[in-house]
């Protein structure tokens, strides 16, 4: 099966009767694909399917199509597309055409309808044309009745709404666990599955408690993995303080560093406890490990927590920091890291997230102005990719979902060994590098690829 980029040119005056299902293609691309001039083939489109009968043009790689047909692919004027022929079941593919599903649109802002992050979905319009894909935006609230279509959003010099076809390819951006849990959102993802091929990827949120499990089933991996469990009570608390001499209660499904609290084993004897707060770090002591559940344990009962290995870790004049690699897969299917960016933790915080006073800096500069030895900056460096890596394939064999790309939170400690702290199934576009009108950043042209990859086309 050759594929091939083309022009998709609509008609938008009403065809004849007779003309309704006819596609004009190149001379070159039948004799390519071996179709004979007036052939009766099928032509698909995502979900859509029609037959459509073939007429030989003279323009080299284009394929034009009736009002009727374009209207039932929600395709309108031109566009570069991907086009293949497989002559077994005699059928011409256009494409990949992939839906992204977003939390919310706000119809009457129609400049920016899906706030900050419509910058980003029009980087992906962009993406998707230089690789001949087609993409489409949508939202829980656009979910309807109708098999095989979808009502959502494109951008053509100007937002405008329409319905598409499900698409080949199903990214899932959805920011809140609220909405992916809606009943209309599993429909959609089981019936895209099992009823039009599609593949989902980044279908489901991660929580702390559930990769860490995951991943300890894979040996080489353990090395990775500070101690943690499902917080369950005093005893686990009690249990884990006689090992570590810090601590960290982190919420299971928590995010931007809300909620967290650690817990240092002071030298006379008692504990101290940091609570991140908007303003800084708030320290309470007290003089023992009960009188310190008794503290926290009311915060405990809100949601779910883990306990966790507290670590000593490197630090930029003293202010610790961590580091976020976007790894994805790409053209090739394969896990690679994307970029690794040092996150450096604001004056008065033991978090380093924006949202807390951190800032952003490259890996190599973190790293360069850590309290880390001379010797062990270079192979941190390395060895901070490597794992990237290695749990983005961890998680992609030991829990039941499919992702595509994959946000790993890590850390280095003051000896130089690499920990991990949380992986992140809904990366933001905006921690690693800056966008820039007109530039498309690797991050996205790469999930491009892979949505690509998966079609095939």
């Amino acid at each position: 099966m050759s594929k091939t980029k083309v022009k998709v040119v609509t008609i938008r005056s009403a065809a004849p009767p007779d003309r309704e299902h006819t596609v004009w293609v190149s001379a070159s691309l039948l004799r390519k694909w071996g179709i004979a001039p007036h052939q009766t083939i099928n032509m698909r489109f995502g979900a859509f399917r029609s037959y459509v009968t073939v007429v030989p043009v003279k323009k080299t790689r284009l394929v034009r199509i009736g009002g009727s047909l374009a209207h039932g692919m929600g395709l309108g004027g031109a566009a570069m597309l991907r086009a293949s022929y497989r002559s077994g079941s005699q059928t011409m593919s256009v494409g990949p055409v992939i839906g992204v599903l977003m939390s919310r649109a706000s119809p009457q802002d129609t400049n920016r309808p899906f706030g900050d992050t419509t910058a980003f979905c029009r980087e992906l319009v962009a993406a998707a044309k230089k690789e001949g894909a087609f993409v489409y935006f949508f939202t829980p609230a656009d979910i309807g009745s109708s098999h095989g279509t979808i009502s959502g959003w494109t951008y053509d010099k100007g937002w405008k709404q329409g319905v598409f076809p499900m698409p080949d390819v199903l990214h899932n951006r959805l920011t809140s666990r609220k909405y992916e849990n809606m009943e209309s959102v599993q429909t959609l993802f089981r019936e895209a599955k099992s009823r039009y091929g599609t593949k989902v990827f980044n279908e489901k949120y991660l929580d702390k408690t559930e990769v860490f499990a995951a991943l300890k089933q894979e040996p080489s991996l353990q090395r990775y993995l500070p101690e943690s469990h499902a917080f369950t009570g005093y005893d686990v608390l009690k249990a884990m303080a006689a090992k570590h001499r810090i601590l960290f209660f982190k919420p299971v499904r928590g995010s931007l560093g809300k909620g967290i609290i650690r817990i240092a084993r002071t030298e006379t004897g008692g504990y101290a406890c940091h609570y991140s707060e908007t303003n800084g770090t708030r320290r309470l002591a007290y003089p023992s490990l009960a009188k310190v559940y008794a503290a926290v344990s009311p915060r405990l009962k809100k949601q779910k927590y883990q306990i966790q290995q507290g670590l000593q870790l490197a630090a930029v004049d003293g202010r610790p920091i961590d580091f976020r690699a976007l790894t994805q897969k790409g053209s090739t299917g394969e896990w690679d890291v994307t970029s690794v960016v040092g996150r450096i933790a604001g004056p008065n915080h033991f978090v380093s997230n924006l949202a807390k006073g951190g800032t952003i800096a490259t890996m190599k500069d973190a790293i360069l102005r850590s309290n880390l030895p001379n010797g062990r900056r270079g192979s941190a460096m390395t060895a901070l990719r490597k794992a990237a890596v290695d749990i983005a394939k961890g998680v992609d064999k030991t829990i039941d979902a499919h992702f595509g790309e994959l946000g790993v939170d890590l850390a280095v400690d003051r000896g130089g060994r690499v920990w991990l702290l949380e992986v992140n199934s809904k990366p933001s576009k905006n921690d690693n590098t800056q966008l820039t009108e007109g530039k498309i950043r690797p991050s996205v042209k790469r999930l491009v690829q892979y949505a690509r990859y998966l079609s095939k086309l």
